[in-house]
């Protein structure tokens, strides 16, 4: 049975451990305002080394384990190497709830690289996160194809409509 999902505390677990990433999918969507219910965070994290020792810590202490359909969640080498020898996800369960980490999400072929320069920093709970533009959570659910994307870009469209008109209405002054 998967834990009570806690954004909130993985995303200052994360901030404690200073893991640079920028924050995807659903709940990214909700930092932008999407009414969409989410039940996993999904990251997009900068792959250095260093950043990878610290994300390694950082799962650590959230008890991070594999999940797979079917099966129990499995305790894994939590360290900078085996995270290194992922190429596209790793799907977690933590104390928190469901975790998802992503290297080349769907849209962002260079990943973290992609993302960050047009990434928007939100505050949750004293602690700074980088979450995808609403622009590229759209293009990322496009290129994913899922079913449950389909279901959401409607909604995630309509919303990047509603803000474009009112920055038409309220246009910023230099």
């Amino acid at each position: 049975m998967p834990e009570p999902f806690s954004p909130a505390d993985i995303i200052t677990c994360l901030a404690r451990h200073e893991v640079d990433y920028v924050l995807i999918g659903g709940l990214a969507g909700g930092f932008h305002g999407s009414p969409a219910l989410t039940n996993d965070a999904d990251i997009c994290p900068s792959r250095d080394h260093e950043n990878l020792e610290r994300l390694a810590a950082a799962l650590k202490e959230m008890d991070a384990k594999i999940r797979a359909v079917g099966v129990e969640p499995l305790k894994f080498a939590c360290d900078a190497t085996f995270l290194a020898l992922i190429d596209v996800a790793l799907n977690l369960t933590t104390r928190w709830g469901d975790f998802d980490i992503f290297y080349h999400p769907a849209g962002s072929p260079n990943g973290y690289a992609d993302l960050v320069p047009h990434a928007v920093e939100y505050e949750i709970d004293g602690a700074t996160v980088m979450v995808a533009s609403l622009a590229d959570i759209i293009r990322s659910k496009r290129q994913a194809g899922r079913p449950k994307d389909h279901l959401t870009l409607p909604i995630l469209e309509a919303l990047q409509d509603e803000i474009a008109d009112r920055e038409r209405q309220n246009p910023r002054h230099s």
